[in-house]
């Protein structure tokens, strides 16, 4: 029961987040001259059909979504790129978008259409670094552990379209950008490290972080860092002056209609933050001794109840096993959780691909740890490995949704009876 209660609210939290609506409630004013489309996401295609469908007047633009993520647009071409590490598709599909947007005229409306994912699908390389750079960047990254502010400032240092660099490059067209956030605070910035929204943060503080992280950068990525060359455009500068941002999607949204969903099954939900960021098995650790407080001394949350959550948390590559960020999550909560009765958890990322597998989480409770060693898995083993897609698949616990068209991160659920 309490399983099919979880994926009810999971897909009610994706269902929140959906663009159609959204796009549609949130259209700019129409231009004198033309509108052209641009957009980077796994939400990005959904957004541009919405658009398309919504906008009273010619358009043309390009936006680069996920393989597999492509939804069909008359006037606004798709195309598919890697994620999440960038491929030569995506690599193409950058220069063209800032070719399309050149010589504009004020008159002229550029609509950016943001969401996760962005970053990786529009690789842009800065003068003197070529496109093995900017994957060999995207990998270290990946593997650090660091948080997704710390990575898109980062990123911004290398790139001639993030950080308010596609902004610039648009001028003096007026820019109105719609953003579907996968960020922990909705710093619409750091979605899809903002090419059209200047990012705070210096590039000294980017070389604290590099040398903080023990990021191993290839040579001509750190000669860049130790230089003033490529520095991107400030918030305050003029250029961004006539542009607008609005976020029309986001976790706090999708949390809202989980917690709706569980009050309306006689369960009590409380939201515990749609921010949080850290090591995933140290914020299964948390999630893990609250649940367990709530189970044995009916507190902080009075049973039964659900905890509901959403952020953005980070794995640190140890091992070479198979999984994601929620499904690491989910192995270090069943360990946590061994033997604990009446609890029963879903995590799973909202575009419905967890990491670079093939589903969205998965799904937890006190007999996890028990079953997986019955199945030969040590739970333990398995989570120093980095492996827990492959414990759950033994278990028949993945939950599998494909693409979702949206994408407003982690989803996490923990129901206590």
């Amino acid at each position: 029961m309490d399983r099919d209660l979880l994926e009810r609210m999971f897909h009610r939290a994706v269902a929140q987040a959906q663009p159609a609506l959204a796009v549609r409630e949130n259209l700019p004013e129409p231009p004198k001259g033309r509108t052209i489309v641009v957009g980077a996401g796994k939400a990005s295609a959904q957004m541009a059909r919405a658009f398309e469908l919504a906008w009273d007047g010619p358009l043309s633009g390009l936006v680069v979504t996920r393989y597999g993520y492509a939804q069909a647009c008359e006037r606004i071409e798709i195309i598919e790129a890697a994620h999440p590490v960038p491929d030569l598709a995506g690599f193409l599909a950058a220069r063209r978008m800032m070719e399309m947007v050149s010589g504009l005229s004020p008159d002229d409306l550029v609509v950016a259409l943001m969401s996760g994912g962005g970053s990786a699908l529009l690789p842009a390389p800065a003068a003197g670094l070529s496109f093995d750079d900017e994957q060999s960047i995207n990998r270290t990254l990946l593997a650090s552990g660091a948080p997704i502010g710390v990575m898109n400032l980062l990123r911004n240092q290398f790139s001639t379209i993030k950080g308010g660099r596609l902004a610039a490059h648009c001028a003096p067209a007026r820019i109105a950008t719609l953003v579907v956030s996968d960020v922990p605070g909705d710093d619409p910035a750091l979605v899809a490290s903002g090419p059209t929204i200047a990012l705070t943060g210096t590039r000294e503080l980017a070389r604290k972080y590099a040398s903080l992280y023990r990021l191993d950068l290839p040579p001509n990525a750190q000669a860049l860092l130790a230089s003033q060359d490529n520095i991107a455009p400030s918030p305050d500068d003029p250029l961004f002056a006539r542009n607008s941002v609005r976020t029309i999607a986001s976790a706090a949204l999708s949390l809202e209609a989980a917690a709706q969903m569980a009050r309306e099954h006689g369960v009590e939900p409380a939201i515990l933050s749609d921010a949080i960021e850290g090591e995933a098995r140290d914020v299964a650790q948390v999630h893990a001794a609250l649940a367990r407080e709530i189970a044995s001394r009916n507190r902080p949350f009075r049973k039964p109840c659900v905890l509901l959550s959403g952020g953005e948390t980070t794995v640190t590559l140890r091992g070479h096993g198979r999984g994601g960020r929620n499904s690491e999550f989910l192995l270090a909560l069943a360990i946590a959780l061994d033997g604990v009765g009446g609890i029963a958890a879903l995590a799973g990322d909202t575009d419905g691909i967890d990491g670079s597998e093939n589903n969205a989480g998965a799904f937890a409770d006190g007999t996890t740890a028990t079953r997986l060693r019955q199945a030969g898995i040590d739970p333990l083993a398995a989570l120093a490995a980095n492996n827990a897609y492959s414990a759950f698949e033994a278990l028949g616990d993945l939950l599998v949704s494909g693409p979702t068209g949206t994408n407003v991160n982690d989803f996490r659920a923990i129901i206590v009876r």
